[in-house]
């Protein structure tokens, strides 16, 4: 590797990890939202469901395990099969988390989060084969994954106190929106990575992208485990 290839994966690097501490400190709800969710009583499926979009398309977690997941998906088959099993793990989780109330600490379902986003960028380099000589089911971890990614939507909107009436049917739109703005991001995700795949670039630069998901999802989980432990 050259010197200018050098200098491109330390800034890749870097630049991630600050982006991912930085933007760990900014995901969350916004005042607006807060203030709605607060004092919403009854059915209320049009706003819970662009509550649901605008989440998944702001939440660069959820988007990064994604991108890891789609990254060497050629076929359109292929994608529609990962994503579903993304979106069945989380949905059942999401919705039966909140309805149930089922407690889980935020932190420790963030840092698993980053430690999904971690695996997979570690997966699509070869590590596990590299290491241990197997390759864990892609299908399996994205499944169970998913169920996390689900409680981790699941306690975002557990932190307010929502009535029962109508409960089911905002947890139905809020999960529905989440599942639109997962079409709009990953659309807009798979137009890139088909136009980058055209390029020389895209498998020169493949182990310098997956090195940086990977740095991404451990600042991550470090910041949200500095959390469960401080706070």
């Amino acid at each position: 590797m050259n010197r200018n290839y050098k200098w491109l994966w330390f800034s890749l690097i870097v630049l991630c990890a600050g982006w991912a501490s930085f933007s760990a400190v900014a995901h969350g709800v916004d005042d607006s939202t807060r203030q709605f969710l607060q004092t919403s009583e009854g059915v209320a499926f049009l706003p819970f469901m662009y509550i649901g979009a605008k989440h998944m398309v702001t939440g660069y977690d959820h988007l990064l395990f994604l991108v890891g997941v789609l990254f060497f998906l050629y076929r359109s088959k292929d994608v529609l099969i990962y994503v579903s099993f993304f979106t069945l793990g989380h949905s059942v989780t999401l919705i039966s988390g909140v309805w149930n109330d089922i407690q889980v600490n935020a932190y420790l379902i963030d840092a698993i989060i980053g430690l999904s986003i971690v695996y997979k960028g570690f997966d699509n380099l070869g590590g596990f084969k590299r290491l241990f000589g197997f390759e864990p089911s892609t299908k399996a971890a994205v499944l169970i994954f998913g169920l996390f990614h689900g409680f981790g939507l699941a306690t975002k909107l557990q932190e307010f106190e929502f009535a029962r009436e109508g409960l089911l049917a905002n947890l139905i739109a809020f999960n529905l929106g989440v599942e639109l703005g997962q079409i709009f991001a990953l659309t807009f995700v798979l137009i890139v990575l088909s136009i980058w795949r055209r390029h020389a670039s895209f498998l020169r630069f493949s182990t310098v992208s997956n090195t940086c998901l990977m740095c991404a999802g451990l600042m991550l989980t470090m910041f949200q485990f500095t959390g469960y432990l401080i706070l």
